[in-house]
């Protein structure tokens, strides 16, 4: 009982890591954006819940756009939403992920296997 609680935290912890790791790095791409938006690297590591927002008025106008949202649940990552051309599955894969360890939750259930 007490291996399978710490193998769970050191893959919550390994999916965390890269999860994280991942979001910093694309946010990096936004530095020196001139479109007058914020761009937010979100982690609650309590809840498993990651985002990259990217927020701010440009020409008087609110935007508040989630790029990115990562959950950690039932033993996986789940990708709920990719408002981008990257393959997550791929860059998960380039962090230590295996692709069986994502789902795309975006993507309806019969269709998860197919696209990942």
């Amino acid at each position: 009982m007490a291996r399978d609680i710490l193998h769970d935290n050191v893959m919550v912890l390994k999916f965390e890591q890269a999860i994280i790791e991942f979001l910093e790095a694309y946010a990096k791409g936004y530095q020196n954006s001139p479109d007058g938006l914020d761009t937010q690297v979100i982690v609650d590591n309590r809840g498993r819940h990651y985002q990259l927002l990217r927020v701010g008025w440009p020409n008087k106008k609110f935007i508040h756009f989630c790029v990115f949202h990562f959950d950690i649940k039932d033993d996986k990552i789940w990708v709920q939403v990719n408002e981008t051309e990257e393959l997550i599955v791929d860059e998960l894969a380039r962090r230590g992920i295996s692709p069986e360890d994502v789902e795309l939750g975006f993507q309806p259930e019969y269709l998860r296997k197919v696209v990942a």
